[in-house]
């Protein structure tokens, strides 16, 4: 009995979720010898879809502008489903919060660069991201926002 208590953690599959590009200053914009300024947000969603499993969701939005006009903009959620049991208390929310989208966010750097290379333009390469300092200042916010 005590085997059915052991922890789990398993990736049950990682896809793309939702993908969209925009050009809507495009062919005009094309033309510009100008550099473009890049904005990328991340943001994290987790919600539980069965018994112990866990969609996680890590979305970009990448902004290009030149001035004030929009070169393109990407938009791209990608997602893993884990079978996630039987963790210490406590431990859940850092695992969907720094593991899962540790897991996820290669895939979403691959198909953002290559959905923007496909439209035509350099590659844009997002870095890294350290989830564990990320989730950290998440929950510092948390309990700052709990204080006032």
């Amino acid at each position: 009995m005590a085997d059915n208590l052991e922890p789990v953690f398993q990736i049950q599959r990682v896809y793309l979720k939702d993908l969209s590009l925009e050009q809507p200053n495009s062919p005009a914009i094309l033309l510009s010898q100008e550099t473009p300024s890049v904005d990328i947000q991340i943001g994290i969603g987790s919600e539980q879809i069965g018994d112990g499993v866990y969609e996680v969701v890590v979305t970009a939005t990448v902004t290009t502008k030149i001035k004030d006009q929009t070169m393109f903009l990407v938009e791209a959620k990608q997602a893993g489903i884990f079978e996630i049991r039987h963790m210490p208390e406590g431990q859940l929310e850092p695992i969907q919060g720094i593991a899962c989208p540790q897991i996820v966010y290669p895939y979403l750097r691959g198909n953002v660069a290559d959905v923007i290379q496909r439209a035509g333009f350099p590659p844009v390469h997002m870095a890294e991201i350290n989830f564990q300092a990320m989730y950290d200042q998440q929950q510092q916010m948390k309990a700052e926002q709990q204080l006032q």
